[in-house]
């Protein structure tokens, strides 16, 4: 029998009296969900719940102004200008962004995609010296290079004009580029930190066509991939980065982009009705499947593409890889699962394996942290190199414990919850434990349990149509803002199964007073046969939309018995 992981339940505390009297013109449910969003005054709920599109400037980015003028100059002398950009969603929705305002324009401009298994991630010299040696002048890069210094030094040398746009962490050493734009370097004011890739691409497109207007052209045009690209990076999903989604969701709403359209069309997704939610778990993986099994050309290409037929062809294939990465990824995951020992004691999980696949080691990491809440290193050991991907949880920051190995590292990058590294192999056993060391001293002693956090708690005769409504105006969700979340107690178990492969998920039929409502709870089969009768939930509520029919269901995250203590 599976004995789940227990997490703690934190239910936000009550409005106070002061913010429901702010909110008065407001719904009180929807008034608490405000305020759980640290939302008190009739100006800030406001612009929460009505603005979308750009909030800021993008004058105020450092370097900006060097960065057009770079672009326009090689714009005017003719020459072909690369969009070097990354293999992820952000990365490749920002090389489009870029690649296709250069080409209104009439600029001869290419994007450029490194390999991941050949190549890793970044900005690497092999790469600029084929550039150069192509005769490219002009490289700008989308999603990366902010870390890059050597390559930076020797696109200098070789003469390429070199201008960086990334929204990573910079290391000491800022890059001696023509032009950089992240607005975490230091000088830097620009109001809104936590952009993603595709949004700092498309500040550079707005700046350019403030600079040189052109009749019937806007850098809202390409809001809808600023939204894929922006939900996909799991950024946080506050101030502008929100406002660029909300607005980007509705341009997708309206199928302009025939790339994306196929792929919908493809996974069985209504774009009429998408959502953030969409995004992560249906659009995000089948762009990401490119990348992490061959090459994210073919997703690009998807992108990029005009005519329809050739669309449906690419998003086929995607489709299909899709489906072959989530087989790798359970396979994987089972490996590493017994190459843990069950998560060994150790505050960090650290696995490296010579046949575990470049692509897909972020996602067992995933798995790994969600499992056991434990920092997550999965990585590939090559002929010379060790590649591998890193998932956090909010106690640990990631980065900087790479920051503190960098001399065992060739390169690394990432966020605080995420990244990635390149290692020769004679270092990974130092590498390993100096991680270790690093963990067991900043998370020893800690009570390593992972907090759900929930709105309120809700009586299911609350639960009617109209919360859904509140809930739309909400959106769009993610981190920072995360989805809705309830808690029901003394909820009765009518009916349950697994469901899925391998019975991995379940559902459910709950009851609570007279009222009865079906639900699911993914990747909690193992409560099969071992439910109590009386259970406290929490969860979303949604509306399914299955064959044509709609219904109101409950997406269970967490099951505990009634009476546990949370």
């Amino acid at each position: 029998m599976h004995t789940p992981l227990r997490k703690h339940w934190q239910v936000a505390a009550p409005i106070s009296d002061s913010a429901a009297a702010n909110l008065g013109e407001y719904p009180p449910l929807l008034q608490q969900l405000l305020f759980n969003r640290e939302i008190t005054t009739p100006e800030a709920a406001q612009r929460f719940l009505n603005t979308s599109g750009s909030l800021h400037s993008p004058c105020s980015l450092k370097g900006i102004g060097t960065a057009v003028e770079c672009l326009l100059h090689a714009i005017d002398a003719g020459e072909e200008i690369v969009v070097y950009g990354d293999y992820d969603v952000d990365g490749v929705t920002a090389t489009v962004l870029l690649v296709q305002l250069l080409r209104v324009y009439g600029a001869k401009a290419r994007g450029y995609i490194p390999n991941r298994f050949d190549e890793g991630y970044g900005l690497n010299i092999e790469a600029l010296e084929g550039l150069h040696q192509e005769g490219i002048r002009t490289v700008v890069t989308v999603d990366c290079g902010i870390r890059s210094p050597r390559e930076a030094e020797y696109a200098r040398a070789q003469g390429i004009t070199l201008i960086i746009t990334d929204h990573h962490e910079p290391e000491e050493e800022i890059p001696d580029a023509a032009a950089i734009v992240c607005p975490k370097q230091p000088g830097d004011e620009y109001p809104d930190k936590n952009l993603a890739g595709v949004g700092l691409a498309f500040k550079v497109a707005e700046a350019i066509l403030s600079a040189r207007p052109l009749p019937g052209v806007s850098a809202a045009d390409w809001l809808d991939l600023v939204a894929i690209g922006t939900v996909a990076d799991v950024v946080p999903m506050t101030g502008e980065n929100r406002s660029l989604v909300k607005a980007g969701l509705r341009m997708l709403q309206t199928c302009r982009r025939p790339g994306v359209c196929s792929l919908a069309n493809t996974a069985g997704l209504n774009l009429g009705a998408i959502r953030s939610h969409d995004i992560g778990f249906i659009i995000g993986p089948r762009l990401n499947a490119a990348g992490r099994l061959e090459s994210a050309l073919d997703a690009y290409s998807l992108l990029m593409q005009e005519d329809i037929a050739e669309a449906g062809l690419l998003a086929q294939k995607l489709d299909d890889q899709n489906r072959y990465r989530q087989e790798l990824t359970r396979q994987m995951q089972e490996e590493a699962e017994l190459l843990t020992g069950g998560g060994n004691g150790n505050e960090l999980l650290f696995i490296a394996h010579p046949d575990f696949n470049m692509g897909v080691v972020g996602l067992v990491a995933s798995r790994l942290t969600e499992q056991y809440y434990r920092p997550s290193v999965v990585a590939t050991k090559g002929l010379e190199f060790t590649r591998g991907s890193c998932r956090s949880i909010p106690d640990f920051h990631i980065t900087r414990a790479l920051d503190q190995c960098s001399h065992l590292l060739v390169r690394h990058g990432g966020h605080a919850m995420a990244a990635g590294f390149t290692a020769k192999n004679e270092n990974v056993p130092a590498l390993e434990k100096q991680l270790l060391e690093i963990a067991a001293l900043e998370l020893g002693g800690k009570s390593l349990r992972p907090v759900l956090q929930a709105d309120m708690e809700i009586g299911f005769q609350d639960l009617h149509p109209r919360v859904l409504e509140y809930l739309d105006a909400l959106e769009p969700a993610g981190w920072g803002n995360p989805e809705t979340v309830f808690v029901s107690r003394n909820v009765k178990v009518i009916s349950h199964r697994g469901m899925g492969n391998e019975g991995r998920h379940l559902r459910l039929t709950l009851r609570s007073g007279e009222i009865v409502y079906d639900a699911v709870a993914f990747r909690q089969g193992f409560w099969a046969g071992q439910l109590p009768p009386e259970i406290d939930i929490m969860y979303s509520f949604e509306k399914n939309c299955y064959r044509g029919r709609e219904s109101l269901q409950l997406n269970v995250r967490d099951i505990k018995p009634t009476n546990q203590p949370d």
